[in-house]
């Protein structure tokens, strides 16, 4: 499978996964930080492991995307209730 596929598929579950965790508990002010660690994890563990520098890159992309697609998605809410 492309890496195209994986990225399409693992921003959304790490988006899932900070979500489960704050619901558990964790504070909201360490969503960003999980969000890029999973995505590190994600592109070192699962696309990447042979290639630990290309890994880091890809991974720092998805936590960071996955961090994004949140935020975006919290400030339309915002403004659809104001």
């Amino acid at each position: 499978m492309d890496i195209e596929v994986y990225g399409v598929v693992l921003v959304p579950t790490i988006l899932g996964l900070v979500e489960v965790s704050k619901r558990v508990g964790l504070p909201d002010k360490w969503s960003p930080i999980l969000s890029v660690i999973l995505g590190l994890l994600a592109g070192i563990l699962l696309l990447f492991p042979e290639d630990i520098r290309q890994g880091i890159v890809v991974g720092l992309a998805l936590g960071l995307s996955a961090t994004g697609l949140y935020s975006g998605a919290k400030n339309i809410n915002e403004e659809v209730r104001k």
